[in-house]
């Protein structure tokens, strides 16, 4: 990238607009650059690099309108944070994988080093709307700014990028800064009983009962949900960085101020009208049903 190209990048808004799938400007690249099993929500059983069954020659899903009727958890769930549009429109030029089949494994390499890049700079921009963590807001926004840089790569740089030490370094950033949001929301939180000792990092809550677990500040990162009933919980500060969201059941409750909780979590779960939400996540269309 020259120093024109990286003097003229635009950088996500706090809103996180420009980290949304925008799937009008894409290649259906989620439909062919992943491996899919029917048994985790997929329609096939598919190898990556392969078309999925259903991406017709447009790039359009044709069973997009209907996928909770068949049962299509995996697709509904899936979110590229804005990753394939950058790759169609930016990387390649407007060049799909149809037209210039030679770059289509290149291309579907990218794309999966892209949605990396794209979920670290989410994280990233709702770091810096955290007041908690204003103390190292600097540092924040110096390493958004990296981290968006890199995604303006030319696609051989970005196929030699290491991108297991760029996730090291942000992760040092949002472990602090998780630190600094859960110990606030812990202030005036009632001692810890028995059963709060459990909870951490990775904790495997698969299908427990949540309802009367003070989660202020907790630290679940990592930690399975999957089928956890979380109804009315208020859920102010807790981290969910990587949590298994999979039928969690979130009815009523408030994630209005939870932190690093993305939408591809929340379309794995379960919810209502009455669940709040942060400004920056969608209410998932299937829980109004």
């Amino acid at each position: 990238m020259s120093k024109n190209d990286a003097d003229s990048v635009s950088f996500p808004d706090k809103n996180h607009s420009d980290l949304r799938a925008d799937c009008e400007h894409c290649f259906g690249l989620c439909c062919v650059a992943l491996y899919f099993s029917a048994s985790e929500g997929f329609p096939v059983d598919k190898n990556a690099g392969e078309p999925c069954l259903n991406l017709q020659p447009d790039y359009r899903c044709c069973v997009h309108g209907n996928l909770l009727e068949r049962g299509l958890k995996g697709c509904i769930a899936f979110d590229c944070f804005g990753a394939g549009q950058k790759v169609a429109q930016v990387s390649y030029g407007g060049s799909d994988w149809r037209r210039v089949p030679e770059s289509s494994n290149q291309m579907f390499e990218v794309f999966l080093i892209m949605r990396q890049l794209h979920e670290l700079l989410w994280y990233l921009t709702e770091a810096l709307t955290l007041q908690p963590a204003h103390s190292i807001h600097e540092a924040l926004s110096s390493m958004l700014d990296r981290i968006e840089r890199l995604t303006y790569l030319s696609p051989d740089a970005l196929m030699d990028l290491d991108v297991a030490t760029q996730r090291e370094d942000v992760n040092r950033l949002l472990l602090k800064t998780s630190e600094l949001v859960r110990s606030e929301a812990r202030q005036g939180k009632r001692t810890y009983s028995k059963r709060q000792k459990t909870l951490g990092r990775g904790a495997d809550l698969m299908g427990a009962d949540l309802t009367r677990v003070d989660l202020r500040g907790a630290n679940l990162r990592g930690a399975y949900l999957i089928a956890a009933d979380l109804r009315g919980n208020d859920l102010n500060g807790t981290d969910f960085i990587g949590a298994d969201f999979r039928d969690a059941d979130l009815r009523e409750a408030d994630l209005s101020k939870s932190i690093f909780l993305t939408q591809a979590q929340l379309n794995a779960a379960k919810g209502d009208i009455n669940t709040k939400l942060p400004a920056s996540l969608i209410r998932p269309r299937h829980w109004c049903i």
